[in-house]
């Protein structure tokens, strides 16, 4: 078993689905675009065509650290590599899994099409071994990525340029691909749901076929530290099982370590499967004794009132895009918001890299996990968006950081919410969508205005002074039934419940001249909500009068500033955008943790 903070673990692809058995096919790939679509008439699949480019995988061609920067469109791409299998891969079945590939791709290994997957944020998985060959094999992916506005695209501009707050976007493969190593009973996926008022976990395991033989078991080995806490083994005679374990210690007075940001307490599980006696694959995953729940108007931790100081973050890096630079970027980017006294992150209209929210469970981050917007109702977006929050919920479900789901954000590709019925059962669907498949979580249904069913009654206001924040929320009775910074609260025939948590989920969106990056980019002018402030003093009066106005709301329970750093034409971030910091961070805390205290 490997250790949950071992720096292998941190790196791997999946901290919280690790098989120690894989290879990284990442690196130096043939690439080619395909606009006139004729590779597939030319037989591109089969791996004997040169292709003109290499690129840098997992980074897009967009971006400068893919080797290539071309941010024009170009709807068809292809990628090709050879690779030859390590020993430690040799002698049983192999896995190919992709983290992400915006949008569509087919993959063929040695001519063959061995899988085809849509979604351009969500991972997928084939097990290849049967077209393999002993020494060097052949990969080839073809993606397309329209210019679709009934794809969830979330901050992706859907033309050249850039508009408003959309940015460049990112076609193909964005995060990392790699091979693992299972056996013939292998584990699909693990979800782990931890009951603190019971002291007790559910862990189910889904195996990836069923079992075949009347002599399967699993062997569960959950460790605190170097602990033991339990090792359990049990017969699995279907595909889909499901084991309680009691975590309570006998010899400890409450022995149950619950998962908080001041205490970030993770316990490792190992999950061995045996068949006919041998075993077959073994995973490691994670997860943290935590409950979050609404209750008369609070939103509870642990059966504790928290409230939450969250900064809203786009995910994008400026020579990299969608793609983290490097493993310790990410967590660099944890740090930074900690140290800015945010105690949450609200991961913005992106399903990041999952070493994000694994060091965001380890260093003790609240995270509201969002899914990326369509830009248009129909039958084709419900589909989708329906597809990627099931998919994103599936993945990350055993990350305690992740307290909040947000199906929809601000009406987008639901523009008519307020008065149409479709769009409000759409609404209500996606809500309890989460909570089907997810009811140890909240749901934001629609944040920002217009909500139907939602757990967090949140509101955007981009104010420019304390002042009016504090008129515009004088009394929740007045906000819950009138209208925001531009749109109603609730959409029409739909209200505030009694235990609904009252948050400012987005404000602020300050911009600092001479701070960063100013004058133009690409088609646009660089921009903050309001006119830019001119000096850090300034900058420092205005965040400190807009946050205590939401702090001085006696109902409110929490907020999150826009933003954690500049985005491309969009500069109101804390940070620029290779994160160097506007303001010091420890003002910023300060203000955030002890506003009597500044």
């Amino acid at each position: 078993m490997y250790g949950l903070f071992s720096e292998e673990r941190a790196r791997h692809p999946r901290p919280d689905f690790f098989r120690k058995n894989y290879q990284l096919l990442s690196g130096k790939w043939d690439f080619a675009f395909d606009d006139e679509n004729v590779g597939i008439k030319e037989n591109w699949q089969n791996g004997k065509t040169d292709f003109p480019m290499q690129i840098l995988v997992p980074f897009t061609y967009q971006c400068e650290m893919s080797g290539i920067g071309d941010a024009t469109y170009h709807p068809i791409i292809w990628y090709k590599r050879t690779f030859t299998l390590n020993e430690n891969l040799s002698g049983d079945r192999v896995l190919i899994k992709f983290g992400a590939v915006d949008y569509k791709c087919d993959v063929y290994i040695n001519s063959c099409k061995v899988l085809s997957h849509e979604g351009g944020y969500t991972p997928f998985s084939q097990d290849i071994t049967e077209y393999l060959s002993d020494g060097e094999n052949t990969l080839v992916v073809r993606v397309e990525d329209y210019w679709d506005t009934a794809q969830p695209r979330g901050k992706q501009y859907w033309n050249d340029g850039l508009m408003g707050c959309w940015y460049t976007p990112c076609s193909g493969i964005w995060q990392d691909v790699y091979l693992e190593k299972t056996g013939s009973l292998s584990v699909d996926y693990i979800h782990v749901t931890p009951d603190i008022d019971t002291h007790s976990t559910k862990i189910e395991v889904f195996l990836g076929e069923i079992p075949q033989s009347s002599d399967v078991s699993i062997e569960y080995t959950i460790m605190f530290g170097d602990r033991l806490v339990r090792k359990v083994t049990s017969s699995v005679p279907f595909r889909r099982y499901a084991i309680s374990i009691d975590m309570i210690d006998a010899n400890r007075i409450d022995s149950v370590k619950l998962w908080s940001p001041d205490t970030p307490n993770l316990y490792n599980l190992n999950v061995k499967v045996f068949k006919d006696g041998e075993p077959t694959d073994e995973v490691s995953t994670y997860f943290g004794m935590r409950k979050i729940e609404v209750k008369g108007g609070e939103v509870l931790l642990n059966n504790m009132p928290i409230y939450q100081r969250l900064v809203l973050d786009q995910g994008y890096w400026e020579e990299s895009l969608l793609t983290p630079p490097s493993a310790e970027a990410i967590k660099k980017d944890v740090e930074l918001i900690k140290a800015f006294g945010f105690n949450g992150v609200r991961k913005h209209q992106k399903i990041e890299d999952p070493r994000f929210y694994y060091w965001c469970d380890r260093l003790g981050l609240l995270c509201w996990g969002e899914l990326p917007s369509a830009y248009e109702f129909n039958i084709a977006s419900m589909n989708k968006l329906s597809r990627d929050m099931s998919e994103f919920i599936r993945r990350d479900y055993n990350h305690p950081s992740i307290i909040a789901w947000v199906p929809l954000n601000e009406s987008w590709g639901v523009r008519e919410i307020y008065s149409n019925k479709n769009q409000q059962d759409f609404s209500i669907m996606l809500y309890y969508l989460c909570k089907s498949l997810d009811q140890t979580r909240l749901v934001s249904g629609n944040d920002g205005w217009e909500q139907t069913v939602t757990d967090i009654s949140a509101i955007h206001d981009y104010v420019a002074y304390g002042d009016d924040l504090t008129i515009h929320f004088k009394t929740r009775e007045k906000v819950d039934s009138s209208y925001a910074s531009w749109r109603m609260s609730f959409a029409d025939g739909f209200a505030a419940t009694e235990d609904s948590a009252f948050m400012v989920t987005e404000y602020g969106g300050i911009a600092i001249l001479n701070k960063g990056i100013q004058g133009k980019i690409s088609n646009m002018e660089t921009w903050g909500y309001h006119e830019k402030v001119e000096s850090e003093e300034e900058f420092i009066d205005r965040f400190k009068g807009l946050t205590d106005a939401i702090r001085n709301l006696p109902y409110c329970r929490g907020y999150c500033y826009t933003q954690l750093t500049d985005v491309m034409q969009e500069v109101n971030g804390l940070l620029t955008p290779d994160r160097v910091p506007k303001i010091d961070p420890q003002i910023i805390a300060n203000i955030n943790i002890n506003p009597q205290g500044y």
